[in-house]
């Protein structure tokens, strides 16, 4: 089964400061159809008006995502970590019994795009955690994995039976991923241009993907993508 969430359609929000995009229903925007996908619960694409952010807020019993497109985010946490992350990084922050942390533009200048992405992790009341990692041009025209629960490969940890792959792709070239019958996948286009089996998707889009055997993923022009790969949804 293929389910397309396209780009225009959406969750929107415009505060001046921060323009972003729900993947899933958050805040106020509500859609009964698109209240998460399995254990991911969370993509919005967040842009930052320079030096604008978010104050000092709290979580609890989340895995909490953050991976930059364009700019810098300054992190400020409750467990003593500060940090700034740049575009080829992920962040992950395991929530647990609870943490307060800020995330501003670092820049007084430029502008500042990040995806963040919740996702419920499989077990309540850990120790909360953070961990962050660059990953650059190890994503250049392959499938690379930054997070699993197993933390295999180098990629970060996460409480959840989930493997997050993250590509840049250039125009023309092709990967292909193999799907468990067991699992299931979103694939979450950052920029460009893919071709998805029969589907064309573009900046924004997502596609949930289930019952496959195999995904044929070309860039149709240099393309930015993450793949969620979980258990059954």
């Amino acid at each position: 089964m293929i389910t397309l969430r396209r780009a225009q359609e959406r969750g929107q929000a415009d505060h001046g400061w921060l323009k972003s995009n729900h993947s899933f229903s958050f805040a106020n925007y509500y859609d009964p159809k698109f209240m998460g996908f399995g254990p991911l619960r969370v993509i919005n694409d967040d842009r930052l008006a320079p030096g604008r952010g978010f104050e000092t807020h709290s979580h609890r019993d989340m895995e909490i995502l953050s991976y930059v497109v364009e700019g810098s985010l300054e992190h400020l946490d409750s467990m003593g970590h500060g940090s700034v992350i740049q575009p080829g990084d992920l962040q992950i922050m395991s929530a647990g019994t609870g943490v307060s942390h800020s995330e501003f533009n670092a820049s007084p200048v430029d502008g500042l795009r990040f995806l963040q992405i919740w996702i419920v992790p499989d077990e309540k009341s850990l120790q909360p955690s953070y961990d962050q990692k660059f990953y650059g041009d190890a994503r250049r025209d392959d499938l690379t994995l930054v997070a699993s629960r197993s933390g295999q490969d180098g990629s970060l940890k996460v409480h959840q039976d989930l493997n997050l792959y993250a590509s840049l792709l250039s125009a023309g070239q092709r990967v292909d991923y193999s799907v468990n019958e067991q699992r299931s996948v979103w694939l979450q286009v950052v920029s460009g241009v893919l071709t998805v089996g029969a589907e064309t998707l573009y900046e924004g889009d997502g596609m949930a993907l289930s019952g496959q055997q195999l995904i044929e993923i070309s860039a149709n022009t240099q393309s930015h993508f993450l793949l969620f790969d979980m258990k059954e949804v």
